[in-house]
């Protein structure tokens, strides 16, 4: 199992918008992604209530999970992404 700890940098957190964006490029992978935080159980990464009932917030760390082939990439993928700030994109 690979792992990527990332900062939300979206000023609205994981919420709405970047959720959306988040939840898509997660579904696209070739494996299937898990987010958690520190306290909490991890839920899927292509799920947009998944990822809002995480309650990510601006600054929080998150953890990305996946095993598999491409796994890496994927976790590169996603970890950019959430370290983006998605407001504005």
């Amino acid at each position: 199992m690979f792992e990527r700890r990332v900062t939300v940098a979206s000023k609205v957190g994981l919420h709405a918008r970047p959720a959306a964006l988040v939840a898509k490029a997660a579904a696209a992978q070739p494996v299937k992604i898990t987010i958690r935080k520190d306290d909490t159980d991890p839920v899927e990464a292509g799920s947009i209530l998944g990822l809002m009932t995480l309650g990510a917030g601006h600054g929080d760390e998150v953890v990305l999970a996946a095993e598999g082939e491409g796994a890496e990439a994927a976790l590169d993928h996603l970890a950019q992404l959430v370290a983006s700030d998605l407001d504005h994109n």
